[in-house]
């Protein structure tokens, strides 16, 4: 053996095809290689490399599931990434559609919010729940209406998800809405859908209200043309036109007045219509 080749192997580099300018191929053998771990297969779904998710799994020791220091398992990321075809890969070598992160979150409910539709259809196809519920009892249909992307909305109602169905504040998907985002496209959805725009929490408050109280103009606008009352009052006997008042929201004031003359107005037209 010359001394090239005895460098060579005592350093566990074998040098492969013939030298250039421009390159060196280098194979380290296997047994100077670091084990493949958890780290590697959430690296992997990060970079949505679908053959080194391949080979991770291919070669690793670890569970399938494993989490990383935020409690997210490989499933959970690819789900939130869209990472369509490392979602199938996982859930073909084995990964939990159900598991859930310490939040209760599983990887259907992060679909759903981030508005990824093919992996949502997947993961149903699986055996995941649009009635699985995270600790705050959130669903899948609270998810995607906080997230408001309405392709992933419009199929989980088509599917039969119940419009408003309510998690541990009694909050409904079009409570999330008037909470989070004021959002009049998912908004609207919902109510086509037959959402309840006069629904009260446990502590009566409605979407109207809330709506007021975060200044969402844009939707006080479509919940008080589909019929929410402004004078529903919470159990502190508080209104949403009181409200508007208390923290002086002028504009929807204005809308709420409009809504009192379109409402009188309404009266009067079927009073006299009544009486001759």
């Amino acid at each position: 053996m010359d001394l090239a080749a005895g460098e060579r192997q005592r350093s566990g580099v074998l040098i492969v095809g013939q030298v250039s300018h421009h390159s060196i191929e280098l194979i380290w053998t296997r047994e100077h290689e670091e084990p493949l771990n958890g780290r590697n297969l959430h690296n992997a779904v990060l970079r949505t490399d679908e053959l080194e998710l391949r080979r991770v799994l291919k070669s690793i020791k670890v569970t399938v599931d494993v989490p990383d220091k935020l409690d997210f398992t490989p499933l959970m990321m690819a789900a939130m990434k869209g990472f369509t075809s490392g979602v199938q890969i996982l859930v073909h070598h084995g990964a939990d559609v159900n598991k859930k992160n310490s939040s209760g979150k599983d990887s259907l409910m992060l679909a759903c919010f981030h508005g990824h539709l093919d992996v949502v259809r997947f993961l149903h196809s699986c055996g995941a729940s649009w009635s699985s519920q995270d600790r705050s009892g959130c669903c899948a249909l609270h998810w995607a209406a906080a997230g408001g992307h309405l392709p992933v909305l419009q199929y989980l109602i088509q599917d039969g998800c119940q419009v408003d169905v309510q998690d541990g504040s009694s909050w409904t998907p079009l409570m999330n809405i008037a909470v989070l985002t004021g959002d009049t496209a998912a908004a609207s959805l919902l109510i086509k859908a037959g959402a309840d725009v006069n629904i009260q929490d446990r502590d009566g408050k409605t979407p109207l209200m809330v709506a007021v109280l975060n200044n969402y103009e844009h939707l006080v606008k479509i919940l008080l043309e589909n019929g929410a009352d402004p004078n529903i009052q919470n159990q502190s006997g508080v209104s949403a036109v009181e409200m508007a008042h208390a923290f002086e929201r002028k504009n929807i004031i204005s809308l709420l007045r409009d809504e009192e003359s379109n409402e009188m107005r309404q009266f009067t037209h079927q009073f006299h219509k009544q009486l001759y």
